[in-house]
């Protein structure tokens, strides 16, 4: 293949941007921070948008809609929720040619509209939980944007819920954090991550708990991937969600609220990407297998087309490319670029001897095939190159992740990858030390992994690393 991108190792940021202006994912908006997401990278969001709402609703969830518009007052009522957002906040002055009696913020989050009709809603615990869900677009003004990580409007699902009680609450944002986030990223993104509990520092603002899914990209940084929040009673008090108990007492109900966006189109491209370009992982492609006509000739267009029929049977998602005035070269750098898992080839030549060729884009393969198991070999080649994907993340996460002991060591660890260190040798006063020098904590997990039920549990491990 003729180099297109920048080499990963030579300017990993150049790259990325490359790689999403060449597979033709996204292009920069007119407003600076902005971002228009072009037909191939809206199908990767789509699907994933269909999945995760699919997970969603098998937790109760159903699906709304709140105005884009949120009077300012309702953020001032939840004092960190409004400090958390200031800096973030666009704001409407002037609409209809007059200026507003009161200003209008442009949605950050839901937490507060949300709230106000939640307290509308619920009167009994019988209305309790109040589970919803919307898929929106929200703003929050970015200093330095980054297409699919930072920009200043982006698309995203924002889960808002109301509880009668903390456990209720809490079991509900950890369902959510574990089978639903970390389940998405692991089964269809091919993604490992680390679920893990952020720091005072680090919690969403307004939350008494910021639960993560934290995953390493190609460079050795961090990205956040999702989080679930457990709100306590913080938003039902600043908003009045109130109930009847079955014990005729009113009591504020508990929330919680949970978010994830096109940030993890980013997270795809630097996780699974490599110098020819993205790499999708099989079960999220929109087109899983593109049958490519090389050259004309007698019996392949129809052999492409018969080749076509045989996969849409065997339940794969397929494309028929039968462009033969176009050089072959070219699409199938196309391909490559734009991360179809399995190419098809078909020419001539190859259909004299009754085979096609399998050209797989995770491992690089290309193997000639008899016509009659094409579609079977097809499905087996999807299925392995999905764990290989996931394999490959996770030995790569592994080998960048250093046990150290010290402060000092984290960060320089950090340098190059995470570092996994007790909590107590860092601490708040030493995680602002390394915040001065762009490292993180990224989370807190327990020895074996699992979820602390706070940070002040002692044998804490802190994940540390530079993020984006």
């Amino acid at each position: 293949m003729a180099r297109v991108l920048t080499p990963r190792a030579e300017d990993f940021p150049r790259w990325y941007q490359d790689l999403i202006a060449k597979a033709q994912l996204a292009d920069n908006g007119p407003v600076r921070g902005t971002m228009v997401i072009r037909p191939v990278g809206y199908a990767i969001w789509e699907r994933m948008q269909a999945d995760m709402d699919a997970r969603i609703k098998e937790q109760g969830v159903q699906n709304a809609y709140f105005p884009l518009f949120i009077p300012e007052n309702y953020l001032r009522r939840e004092a960190d929720h409004v400090e958390g957002f200031s800096p973030e906040l666009a704001v409407v002055t002037h609409a209809g040619g007059k200026e507003l009696a009161e200003p209008l913020v442009v949605r950050p989050t839901s937490e507060t509209v949300i709230g106000e009709f939640m307290a509308k809603w619920v009167d009994s615990y019988r209305d309790l939980p109040l589970l919803l869900n919307q898929w929106a677009n929200v703003v929050r003004w970015e200093l330095r944007p980054r297409t699919f990580l930072r920009t200043t409007e982006f698309l995203w699902q924002e889960g808002h819920t109301a509880h009668a009680t903390e456990q209720d609450a809490r079991e509900h944002a950890r369902e959510i954090h574990k089978h639903v986030y970390q389940a998405f990223m692991e089964e269809l993104l091919a993604i490992p991550v680390v679920p893990g509990r952020k720091t005072k520092g680090e919690r969403f603002a307004g939350a008494t708990n910021t639960m993560t899914v934290e995953a390493m990209m190609g460079d050795g940084k961090a990205l956040q991937m999702g989080t679930s929040h457990e709100l306590g009673q913080n938003f039902a008090k600043a908003f009045d969600i109130t109930y009847s108990s079955a014990e005729r007492t009113v009591e504020h109900a508990w929330t919680t609220s949970w978010g994830t966006s096109t940030r993890m189109v980013g997270g795809l491209i630097m996780v699974h990407g490599d110098d020819n370009g993205l790499r999708l992982p099989p079960r999220l492609a929109p087109i899983q297998v593109q049958i490519m006509v090389v050259k004309a000739g007698e019996g392949v267009a129809e052999a492409a087309a018969q080749l076509r029929e045989d996969l849409k049977t065997a339940g794969v998602r397929v494309k028929l490319d039968d462009r033969a005035d176009i050089p072959f070269g070219r699409r199938a750098v196309d391909a490559e670029l734009q991360g179809i898992p399995v190419r098809v080839e078909v020419g001539p030549r190859d259909l004299a001897n009754g085979n096609a060729v399998i050209a797989r884009r995770i491992d690089g393969s290309k193997s000639p095939v008899a016509l009659a198991e094409v579609a079977n070999a097809v499905v087996a080649a999807l299925k392995a190159d999905q764990q290989r994907l996931y394999d490959d993340a996770l030995a790569f996460r592994v080998e960048r992740t250093v046990d150290v002991k010290t402060l000092g060591e984290a960060i320089e660890a950090s340098q190059t990858g995470w570092a996994r260190v007790p909590w107590a040798a860092i601490g708040e006063a030493g995680e602002k030390e390394a915040n001065g020098k762009a490292v993180t904590v990224r989370c807190l997990t327990r020895e074996d992994g699992s979820m602390p039920e706070s940070d002040e549990e002692p044998g804490l491990i802190a994940y540390l690393g530079r993020s984006y």
